[in-house]
């Protein structure tokens, strides 16, 4: 397993319901309307996953720095 994770969110796609930021608040705020993560590699940790998910519009990515894998969203 990974000892880092990237976090990404595609402003074209975020429609700021800020539900990521209510999720998990020490890694995302909104900005301008638009969920920005507060680092863009972070240690995993299961609520970043449960915010990545919880995304109506699966803006939010997780990715393995390791080697790019896709972690969140699932498919």
């Amino acid at each position: 397993m990974s000892t880092a994770w990237r976090i990404g969110v595609d402003e074209r796609r975020c429609i700021g319901t800020s539900i990521c930021a209510g999720t998990a608040p020490e890694h995302f705020r909104l900005v301008d309307g638009v969920s920005t993560p507060l680092a863009d590699v972070v240690a995993p940790s299961e609520v970043i996953l449960a915010a990545a998910d919880s995304c109506p519009v699966e803006a939010i990515t997780v990715r393995d720095t390791t080697d790019d894998r896709l972690i969140a969203p699932q498919e």
